[in-house]
């Protein structure tokens, strides 16, 4: 329960929060309120009515479109005990399930990958997200000082959060709707807290915030973020209670506390965190929350992908001024602390700092991201409008009698610099409304950015630009000479360019930089398929499947030439393993009943064989045999071929690509040299004898 106040704060003019005084006068505020909420929440709808049909980007890539987890609701329990549902990318591969569960529901809604189900789904929770803050701003400022005016300020602190152009970035990025469901997780947590004390012995109030947690592992600031509350609000910020704030706060503190070590131990083993030096990224992201502050007020250079690179150290003038400029901004919250009428802006400050605290110390991928100032703003806008209002009601103090001039003219300056920051979420839709568009941006926004130059490459070589994506991936190897991801897409590039040399150049030098990596087996597969290396490229996709089993792809493209080469075993093999991954997977389970066919056909041509034992029909099914991968039984459907037809050189050449497939070079050999006696013109048996020979040579042999 809230304290009384020991002291009288002074009064800021705009009178009590009691509800005397003329009924119709309170009926017409009420009216005049309600107006106002129904015109932010047209402005939302509005700016976001462009973002529904926006595609995948980024993550999203293996996170949604090629992870075979979510396509089947009967995962949901996989989703709590192992991280690597998450994503089909080992090094991604965090605990999240929460998002899985979201993400799941979302293509089962929608029937497949229909990004509006899994927009409309995200856009959803984003509102339920700004009603709570509504709920919480009202409540904290209430408990500051109560007024009617106060939930104004809510509603115009909410409505410029919803409409900045930086919160549009994460509600667009559908992965990251993480952010929102961490964020929404804390604000729920809290709102129960203020505005439902008696349930606070049961708890209830950490439910959304575990929910939070098990979304994205920044929720767990809570336990701090509560503390600050109970200090500031419930102890009126007296420092001789702190250690009652403390103990109040010690159910959340330990409940966070068990979460952050399960969000740790949970993540795969896989997962790949870290970029760069530990003491070059906490050197610079004191000057990234600067820029994020900056990028509040004036939101003009967001960017997808930023280029922005660390410092080498804190003795870089920019990380000196970051640490300078947070520590003032840090001293400011502490300094509005000490009167009541300023805990809102102290509550907003310490807010950013703690929803910032896990991405400045935890070392990742980036030292800045757009999204990254979802959660953290929820704060910090609380405080820029605090402050404005408090220094409105002062001009009102001062000039009582242009109340109603000051007023109006407060009102539009509101109003246009929310439309304003209203069109700049609606551009940032635009933006973010195909790959090609969006990595133009950050081409313009991060001009030495590699691999937003190599992404933009790739939009145009999906354009059928093969050249010009040429040109983009000679950009991008300036800033990034060692990325595997761009020697692989130089190496698609240059296959369509019939650079081939070139091509397979790039992709070995992919393997090199990347070996336990299942994408470059993948694509070196996919380009040696399409130059009729057909043993070599089911070899890389076999790789490939090892390396990374749940991604699709390499088992898609393996399946294909199983079905082009008759392996009706293998066909059948490897579907019924994918099905065993994602039951409902339709490709899959067309590669199975086309199998079931082929042997079907193998079946049907042993019957004959028996039944009419010609060396033709034997020589048939040897081909056969050798297309299901039997080879054993082809070479004796030959042998037996021969012993009916001595002299058959079809049926040595068979032997010979039976020993081949085995890797039994010295036999294949053989039967390869046999088959050319006998048929000195057989270029199939020439064939086989070449790459026999060429095999056992780069065996050491």
């Amino acid at each position: 329960m809230t304290n009384v106040h020991k002291k009288k704060e002074r009064n800021t003019g705009l009178g009590s929060g009691t509800r005397e005084g003329n009924p119709t006068t309170i009926a017409g505020s009420d009216k005049k309120f309600w107006l106002a909420a129904c015109f932010a929440a047209l402005a939302i709808f509005a700016a976001y009515s462009n973002h529904f049909h926006n595609s995948f980007h980024f993550d999203d890539s293996h996170a949604v479109i090629d992870n075979a987890y979510i396509r089947d609701l009967h995962n949901v329990p996989r989703y709590f005990t192992d991280a690597t549902t998450f994503s089909s990318l080992p090094a991604n591969q965090t605990w999240r399930p929460i998002v899985s569960i979201s993400l799941a529901l979302d293509y089962h809604m929608g029937h497949g990958l229909q990004p509006v189900w899994f927009h409309i789904s995200t856009f959803f929770w984003f509102l339920v997200q700004l009603i709570l803050m509504f709920m919480m701003y009202r409540s904290l400022l209430d408990l500051t000082a109560p007024r009617p005016a106060n939930r104004y300020i809510a509603l115009l602190t909410v409505t410029w959060y919803g409409l900045h152009p930086s919160t549009a970035e994460t509600v667009n990025y559908i992965v990251q709707r993480a952010d929102l469901y961490a964020t929404l997780g804390v604000v729920a947590g809290l709102v129960m807290y203020i505005r439902l004390p008696k349930l606070r012995r049961f708890g209830l109030y950490l439910l959304p915030v575990i929910l939070g947690a098990l979304s994205k592992a920044p929720a767990v600031v809570f336990g701090a973020i509560l503390l600050i509350y109970i200090f500031l609000f419930e102890e009126d910020g007296q420092w001789d209670r702190i250690w009652n704030a403390i103990l109040r706060s010690i159910p959340a503190l330990l409940v966070c506390g068990v979460l952050a070590v399960l969000c740790v131990k949970m993540t795969a083993k896989s997962y790949v965190g870290a970029g760069m030096p530990s003491m070059m990224y906490w050197a610079t992201q004191p000057f990234v929350l600067l820029r994020y502050v900056r990028s509040m007020l004036l939101p003009f250079w967001l960017s997808a992908d930023s280029d922005f690179e660390p410092f080498q150290g804190f003795s870089n003038p920019l990380a000196l001024v970051g640490v300078a400029g947070c520590a003032l901004l840090l001293w400011l919250g502490v300094w509005c602390m000490r009167r009541r009428e300023h805990r809102p802006i102290a509550f907003g400050i310490l807010w950013f700092f703690c929803a910032s605290a896990p991405t400045s110390f935890f070392v990742l991928a980036e030292v800045e991201n757009d999204h990254r100032m979802f959660f953290p703003f929820v704060g910090l806008m609380l405080s820029v409008t605090w402050a404005l209002a408090l220094l409105f009601f002062r001009w009102l103090e001062q000039h009582p009698g242009r109340r109603k001039e000051l007023a109006t003219a407060v009102q539009a300056i509101a109003l246009c610099l929310l439309i304003a920051y209203g069109v700049g979420a609606w551009k940032r839709n635009e933006v973010w409304a195909s790959e090609s568009s969006l990595w133009k941006d950050v081409v313009i926004k991060s001009p030495k950015n590699g691999r937003g130059l190599m992404n933009y490459g790739l939009t145009l070589m999906d354009a059928g630009d093969a050249q010009g994506a040429h040109e983009y991936f000679q950009r991008a190897i300036a800033f990034t000479p060692n990325y595997y991801v761009l020697e692989i897409n130089l190496g698609i590039d240059d296959g369509l360019l019939n650079r081939n040399q070139e091509a397979e150049a790039h992709f070995r030098r992919a393997l090199a930089l990347a070996p336990k990596e299942a994408w470059p087996q993948f694509y070196y597969g996919r380009w040696l398929k399409s130059q009729g290396r057909i043993p070599e490229s089911i070899a890389a996709e076999k790789l490939a499947i090892q390396k990374n089993p749940a991604w699709m792809e390499p088992r898609y493209v393996l399946m294909e030439i199983y079905q082009e080469q008759s392996q009706w075993g293998s066909l059948r093999d490897l579907a019924r393993q994918t099905l065993q991954i994602s039951p409902t997977d339709l490709a899959s389970k067309q590669y199975l009943a086309g199998s079931q066919a082929g042997e079907n056909q193998v079946t049907m041509a042993e019957r004959l064989a028996q039944a009419e034992p010609t060396p033709e029909h034997y020589l048939n099914l040897s081909l056969l045999y050798h297309q299901d991968g039997r080879y054993e039984e082809c070479i004796r459907a030959a042998q037996h071929a021969i012993s009916l037809k001595p002299g058959y050189a079809e049926a040595y050449n068979n032997i010979a690509a039976a020993y081949q497939s085995m890797h039994q070079w010295d036999q294949a050999i053989a039967a390869a040299q046999e088959a050319l006696k006998l048929k000195p013109d057989f270029q199939l048996a020439k064939n086989n004898l070449a790459y026999s020979l060429s095999e056992k040579k780069s065996d050491g042999h």
